[in-house]
């Protein structure tokens, strides 16, 4: 499958770039988001969350590594953080796997940490720092 590539000139496209996202996989559930520090991987996944009526306060879960927020039809959403773990034992410690295989939709930060806990369908998602300091890349 060819990646799409879409170009954000700020965050005020962040929303249709979310719906295009969720849109282009209605039945994936696991979405890993590759980026360097500062890409805006967390701003984003707020957006996404936004978009599947998360009314909750979504913030980087980098501490807690895992935040769980409730979508207006109650289904749980995760957000994951995995830049503070050392080793994959953590990871499976916290019960990443049953998580990721729930049904609910997962967003990964910093997967690269986890990959051999992925689903193999989950949705690769890169995102670049482009030219400006509001421009980004996104590649899924």
């Amino acid at each position: 499958m060819t990646k799409k590539q879409i170009i954000a000139q700020s965050t005020g496209d962040l929303d249709t770039i979310a719906r295009e996202l969720i849109k282009a996989y209605p039945d994936k559930r696991v979405f890993a988001f590759f980026g360097e520090m500062g890409a805006g991987k967390t701003t984003f996944i707020k957006a996404l969350c936004k978009q599947l009526g998360v009314k909750d306060n979504v913030a980087s879960p980098t501490f807690a590594i895992i935040n769980a927020y409730l979508s207006d039809n109650k289904s749980e959403l995760y957000h994951f953080d995995f830049y503070r773990i050392k080793k994959l034992q953590e990871a499976l410690d916290i019960g990443s796997e049953e998580y990721f295989y729930s049904g609910n939709y997962c967003f990964i930060e910093w997967p690269e940490l986890v990959a051999d806990l992925l689903p193999e369908d989950s949705v690769a998602v890169s995102i670049e720092i482009g030219q400006g300091e509001q421009e980004r890349i996104f590649r899924f």
